[in-house]
């Protein structure tokens, strides 16, 4: 009857990650307040993050930058400074990513930029809002999901050592088969729902900022102005640019050594 034992380390492993799990969507939840009003317009800068991150800000503030002239963006991947004021703290931040030699590589510039202080306090200002997920929030419920994948495995894992046990009756396999069959479906059932429920709270954005986003998105879909330009990069990232040496100079790698 050794099967008993390892039935009840998959139930441990099922039981234990889904309750996890569970507690982490009910607090994700709870970071949404439904009667908060969140009707206002989003900052190209709000957008990105609520988008992207960090890293889509950064990405956005260059874009605008080298759209003005004040940057350029070579598509070997430097980045030269053109134009040494920046005009808001976002754009301070890239200028001093950069250094005071007026020229850099892209990739660290972005790095440093998505990192600066300025992108730190747009994201508590819009976690204040209701309209972005806390970090912690969004790492435990994607932690949490992980552990129930992995419990998952360890059911079938298990299952598997329990039927290939010798000196079982083929009843008995059956039976084996049946029990844990049940801490499978708790598993599997747990990550289907999260699939559906849960998934909107794991992003940048909340419910609140992700209705927000879509308006958004519907808007930058009529224009052809230069704010609906950076307004589809803040929503889409670096794939909306239009221009290929743009899109070269963001996608360019070192050549290894």
């Amino acid at each position: 009857m050794l099967w008993v034992l390892l039935l009840l380390l998959a139930w441990v492993a099922a039981g234990t990650t889904c309750t996890r799990l569970c507690l982490a969507s009910v607090r994700a939840a709870a970071a949404d307040d439904p009667h908060a009003s969140h009707e206002r317009a989003l900052t190209l800068y709000e957008a990105a993050f609520l988008s992207g991150g960090p890293a889509r800000v950064a990405d956005l503030t260059l874009v605008s930058m080298a759209r003005q002239r004040r940057l350029l963006l070579a598509h070997t991947g430097w980045a030269t400074v053109v134009d040494p004021r920046g005009r808001d703290e976002m754009e301070r931040s890239v200028l001093g990513a950069i250094g005071p030699d007026g020229q850099s590589r892209i990739a660290p510039v972005r790095t440093s930029a998505a990192a600066a202080e300025s992108v730190r306090v747009l994201a508590d200002r819009l976690v204040a809002a209701g309209l972005a997920v806390p970090d912690g929030t969004r790492t435990t419920v994607a932690d949490a999901v992980r552990q129930v994948r992995s419990a998952a495995a360890a059911v079938l894992v298990l299952g598997s050592i329990a039927l290939l046990m010798p000196a079982q009756a083929q009843e008995e396999r059956a039976l084996v088969a049946v029990w844990f069959t049940l801490p499978l479906i708790l598993t599997l059932s747990c990550l289907a729902i999260a699939r559906i429920e849960v998934h909107p709270y794991t992003r940048w954005a909340s419910p609140a900022g992700q209705h927000l986003l879509s308006s958004l998105t519907c808007r930058a879909d009529t224009g052809s102005d230069d704010r609906t330009y950076l307004t589809t990069v803040a929503v889409r990232g670096i794939r909306a640019v239009g221009e290929p040496d743009l899109r070269a100079a963001f996608g360019h790698r070192e050549p290894h050594a």
